[in-house]
């Protein structure tokens, strides 16, 4: 099994070194929580739980969060209403969710842009703190598409190339949300590459897709995984990967590294969370539910068809909080690196 070892990067302050082992195949998985059954403490849950979703259904918070909701539901027979609640990058799921019950009854999807807003300003909540994460289920890297059918470039070199004769007119769709992990790369991409594009700004997967497709943008900003119907269906083409190296699935793709951009990449995850504050028993019997539904086969094809086995992508809530405790002081010190006010 290969290794990518993330190093130091002086250039931007990052610390210390994360290595994320590469999965040589799906028969290679090992569930790690051998426990295939577990009591319920004084009969929690007695109801449905619910799943606060801070995205829309159509992105890849949307799609692992039904994916974990059927794999919890499928071994331990507990419904999970899964609730969206979108806006400002995640901000607003995160504000409904401190504000819900801490009674162990309402749950929380969230992505690594909780620590990055962390990150920004401490007074917002630290999901290694405020939160118990009950497992972290996906680990990916980002890519840049354009259309398949695209006629003015085909891979990275010819779209560089037009960018920069487009004199800071050329678009690509991403997220909102300025010091998201996506944002943050663009800035390292464009700054490597001598490039000025308009980043046009989406909340929401569906018409982030939709804008590339329908040709409102030249490229997109996103993870394999979450357009993986699109390239199934020969509609988008990844013309960068943003990794260390080139994951086999991808072997054709150059990375940014082969482009001759030194950053080190940042990486996406997501996870499930409980509020710090819930009982005990609940949050063991949470923990013991969502790591053991990683393990469910519906969950490992969900993962599968999603390119999400090209990184070890498990975390229990202790690898969990290591991932995340590492990734605010790393954007912290990219943040200061980029004279942002950091609280």
């Amino acid at each position: 099994m290969k290794k990518i070892y993330l190093k130091k990067l002086t250039a931007f302050g990052f610390a210390g070194i994360l290595s994320f082992s590469l999965a040589g195949s799906a028969g290679a998985f090992e569930c790690k929580v051998k426990q295939s059954s577990m009591a319920k403490p004084s009969g929690f849950p007695s109801r449905a739980l619910t799943m606060i979703v801070p995205y829309g259904p159509a992105g890849g918070s949307g799609q692992i969060a039904a994916a974990m909701a059927e794999a919890v539901t499928g071994h331990t027979g507990v419904s999970i209403n899964r609730d969206h609640k979108p806006g400002g990058s995640g901000t607003v799921g995160m504000t409904a969710y401190m504000a819900a019950p801490a009674d162990g009854y309402t749950v929380l999807e969230h992505i690594d842009d909780a620590s990055s807003a962390h990150a920004l300003d401490s007074s917002r909540p630290n999901p290694s703190v405020d939160l118990i994460p009950l497992v972290i289920s996906q680990v990916t890297f980002s890519q840049i598409y354009i259309r398949t059918n695209e006629t003015r470039y085909n891979d990275w070199k010819s779209y560089a190339k037009w960018v920069k004769a487009q004199n800071g007119k050329s678009t690509i769709a991403n997220v909102s949300k300025e010091g998201s992990m996506e944002r943050v790369t663009m800035k390292f991409i464009t700054e490597a590459a001598g490039l000025k594009i308009q980043q046009i700004s989406f909340d929401k997967g569906a018409p982030r897709y939709g804008a590339l497709l329908g040709g409102q943008v030249d490229a997109l900003f996103e993870q394999p995984g979450d357009v993986r119907k699109f390239l199934d269906a020969g509609k988008f083409k990844p013309i960068l990967t943003i990794f260390n190296e080139s994951p086999s699935v991808f072997a054709d793709v150059p990375t940014h590294r082969d482009m001759g951009m030194s950053f080190e990449p940042l990486l996406r995850f997501r996870g499930f969370y409980v509020h710090a504050n819930a009982p005990a028993n609940r949050v063991e019997w949470l923990q013991w539910a969502f790591q053991r539904a990683y393990c469910q086969d519906s969950y490992q094809k969900f993962n599968e068809s999603k390119f999400m086995t090209v990184i070890d992508s498990y975390r229990d809530t202790a690898g969990a909080r290591k991932l995340i405790n590492n990734s605010i002081a790393q954007y912290r010190d990219v943040y200061k690196a980029m004279g942002l006010d950091v609280k």
